[in-house]
């Protein structure tokens, strides 16, 4: 079976990551074999990004020439004075960590810097190293969807990466999966697991997240109802959208990449209109107040 349309997000190979993440980074042999048997299964799409610890490096020793790789340009120094000279030295130290000739992807991490007052004189840095040869497709990963009428009246991108998952369906909502389809836009959607949250028994989730105790409780009762696992149903969801490239998956170990494969290929039923949420203190995990 080919898995195109799944992608293997490597946040936890560098660092520790995700509310459900027990395990800390991954060792090198689960990462490695990680990447082994992914590629054996079809999936031919890696995103990493500079910020992600040892990532980088660590794909590098692996070996990911085979593969389309997207990764992430950092946050934009404050003091910066040469934005063409430092996008391009670490498009290159990045390919130098990775060990491949060139990027797929090369993503702004921050989309605030593009929409900032040097978003002009960065695009123009990205447009140059796509010229030179470092990155097939530039653009932008977006957290808010605000953002993306911004970013698509100013600049031409290639690529996206939003946040796309059962009950953070805004984007399908209101339309910008189509529009950007229509762009001949590459869409990657990542938090299909909302960090590993849409994971977690009940008795598990922070007390943070007991002000959505209703939608938790259609959640459960859904699952319940209908048998299905909570990572089947969240994957497939993502992956049978039609406007969807790739359905980036963060992982924690070997163990937990098989069942995310096994829950690719899992039929499962149309979920309720009223499992979502437009809430952004739910759905988007930069606001999340677990302390």
């Amino acid at each position: 079976m080919r898995n195109l349309k799944l992608a293997i997000g490597t946040a936890q190979f560098g660092s520790d990551y995700g509310i459900a993440n027990k395990t800390g980074k991954i060792n090198y042999a689960d990462g490695e074999k990680i990447i082994k048997s992914a590629h054996a299964a079809g999936i031919d799409t890696i995103d990493t990004a500079i910020a992600y610890g040892e990532s980088e490096r660590q794909l590098g020793l692996f070996g990911v020439s085979g593969w389309r790789v997207i990764s992430k340009l950092p946050k934009l120094p404050e003091s910066i004075q040469l934005i063409a000279g430092w996008v391009r030295d670490q498009t290159a130290e990045s390919i130098e960590r990775l060990r491949i000739s060139k990027l797929h992807g090369l993503l702004l991490h921050r989309v605030d810097d593009l929409l900032g007052p040097l978003g002009e004189y960065l695009f123009e840095a990205l447009l140059q190293v796509q010229q030179e040869g470092f990155a097939e497709r530039i653009g932008v990963s977006v957290y808010a969807h605000e953002s993306i009428d911004a970013i698509l009246s100013r600049f031409p991108i290639d690529i996206i990466q939003v946040p796309f998952n059962i009950f953070d369906r805004r984007l399908l909502d209101g339309g910008w999966l189509c529009a950007l389809q229509k762009e001949g836009i590459e869409v990657h959607t990542r938090s299909v697991f909302l960090q590993g949250l849409l994971l977690m028994q009940p008795e598990s989730r922070p007390n943070y997240f007991r002000r959505w105790q209703t939608l938790w409780d259609r959640w459960d009762g859904w699952l319940a109802d209908t048998g299905i696992s909570p990572g089947d149903c969240r994957l497939r969801y993502a992956l049978s959208e039609p406007t969807i490239d790739r359905v980036i998956v963060g992982i924690d170990s070997f163990a937990q990449f098989e069942e995310i494969l096994g829950s690719a290929s899992v039929d499962v039923p149309v979920p309720p209109a009223e499992l979502r949420s437009d809430d952004p203190d739910l759905v988007n995990p930069s606001r999340w107040q677990l302390s």
